[in-house]
């Protein structure tokens, strides 16, 4: 019962809203719908989408025209002196000597507008794959959360219906219990029956009352885990239209056990391809700073000075000026730097080729393993659908023995337990089907989020 407790409380965080959604009545696929858009995790993961699509854009515009302005205000509280040959000056001044001359002016302003433009960087055109593959990542790491989401949704929603139907079901047995142990007392009181038979009626009827108490209680705990991973306040009371048996039969599809793993659709093999092509781009950048590098520079600008404060006067005389030129950076020696970078990116590139074989095995292992599991989750469904029948009659013959005095209570007793351990099981065995079919269209990537959008 906890299992899919835990699995919504891995893939759903709750946050006050201030309003209660409009929708609360679903049905399974409804509340996929509605989950996928409204829960919180799958909101940040589609951010996260949009946060790379703006990082492309900007790596993109470091190697487009760039603008810059400046504006320069000096003010010399001490103008600076510059030694020049007194003779300049004083033609009876001896050699040797200098006189002091100031040639700044106390105020001077400047107004320099910049463009650049890169024209070859290997670093930038690295840089632009890179961006392209962390888009990619980003998509596939959206597309893993809406699987996560979406299984963790069916999980809760199935969880709901087990613990209402087991609600229903202890219920249902604590009054059928109640009903016999009425009848045995009053059969015990007029000395036809022992006093065991009351005694093991009533331990039957204090472990149904117990368990029924605790099956109240996981039905309100249930329902909040599934608004925690529809992404709506827990005070919202919302309604489930689905049945457990219904979606049982539903998600019962031996066909899906039977076509080959498609690898290449695997969302965490998406994944981890992805990763190991950041590794290669990160070993390809660290070759191409190697590279030179060629930039062109065009500047404009206009400077003005005096000694009082005159730029805002409209008769101020201003002074144009205009740079152009090129800057080719070629890196010649950096003590072998640029190698260990490139040995190091090698290594981790060749750690990530590892990773990605490793997840490929494990891939082909969760896929044996969940389809199986699924296998079994149909064959224990019937198992338990056919044992309940069979617990059924043994009970309600032993229960009609036991009322003609050809049963002991032990006997009884046996028999309801059986019954009770069998009704649970066949809950449970519908439940396991509706969940082992979300973990294997987990593995399968079925809905493949990404190609829907697209």
């Amino acid at each position: 019962m906890m299992v899919w407790i835990l699995m919504v409380l891995a893939f759903a965080k709750a946050y006050p809203q201030q309003s209660p959604p409009e929708q609360t009545s679903f049905s399974l696929q409804e509340a996929i719908n509605y989950g996928l858009e409204n829960n919180y995790q799958a909101i940040n993961a589609q951010r996260d989408i949009a946060k790379a699509l703006k990082q492309k854009w900007e790596t993109t515009a470091t190697g487009l025209p760039q603008i810059n302005g400046e504006v320069g205000y000096n003010y010399n509280i001490e103008v600076p002196l510059s030694p020049v040959p007194a003779q300049f000056f004083d033609p009876n001044a001896q050699p040797g000597e200098f006189a002091a001359v100031p040639f700044a002016p106390k105020q001077s302003a400047n107004l320099t507008a910049t463009l650049t433009q890169l024209i070859f960087d290997g670093s930038y055109i690295v840089a632009l794959e890179a961006s392209k593959t962390f888009l990619d990542f980003s998509k596939n790491a959206d597309n893993k959360t809406k699987l996560e989401v979406r299984k963790g949704i069916i999980n809760a929603y199935g969880g709901v219906l087990l613990t209402e139907e087991n609600v229903a079901i202890l219920s249902s047995n604590l009054s059928t219990i109640e009903e016999n142990l009425r009848e045995t007392t009053k059969i015990f009181e007029n000395g036809l029956a022992e006093e065991e038979d009351v005694e093991q009626l009533k331990i039957t009827r204090s472990q149904l009352a117990n368990q029924l108490n605790s099956a109240q209680r996981q039905v309100a705990i249930s329902r909040d885990m599934l608004k925690l991973a529809l992404g709506i306040p827990l005070e919202t009371t919302i309604t489930l239209t689905d049945d457990l048996e219904t979606l049982a039969k539903e998600n019962m599809d031996m066909a899906m056990t039977q076509p080959e793993l498609e690898l290449e659709k695997n969302v965490d093999y998406q994944i981890a391809y992805n990763l190991t092509e950041q590794r290669r781009l990160e070993y390809k950048l660290e070759r191409s700073k190697s590279l030179p590098s060629l930039g062109a520079f065009v500047n404009y600008g206009i400077n003005s000075f005096g000694e009082d404060f005159v730029f805002l006067d409209a008769n101020n005389a201003w002074f144009d000026q205009s740079t152009a030129g090129l800057s080719l950076t070629v890196p010649i020696f950096s003590s072998f730097g640029r190698k260990a970078a490139q040995d190091r990116t090698k290594i981790a590139w060749d750690q990530a080729e590892t990773d990605l074989e490793q997840q490929v095995q494990q891939i082909n292992l969760d896929y044996q393993r969940v389809s199986s599991n699924y296998q079994l989750a149909i064959d224990n469904y019937q198992t338990s659908k056919d044992n309940l029948a069979l617990a059924e009659r043994i009970e309600n013959k032993n229960s009609i023995k036991f009322k003609e005095g050809l049963a002991t209570s032990f006997d009884l007793r046996q028999a309801q337990l059986q019954l009770y351990s069998t009704q649970s099981e066949y809950l449970n065995s519908m439940y396991q089907v509706i969940a082992e079919k979300a973990n294997l269209e987990t593995v399968l990537n079925t809905p493949d989020f990404i190609n829907i959008q697209d």
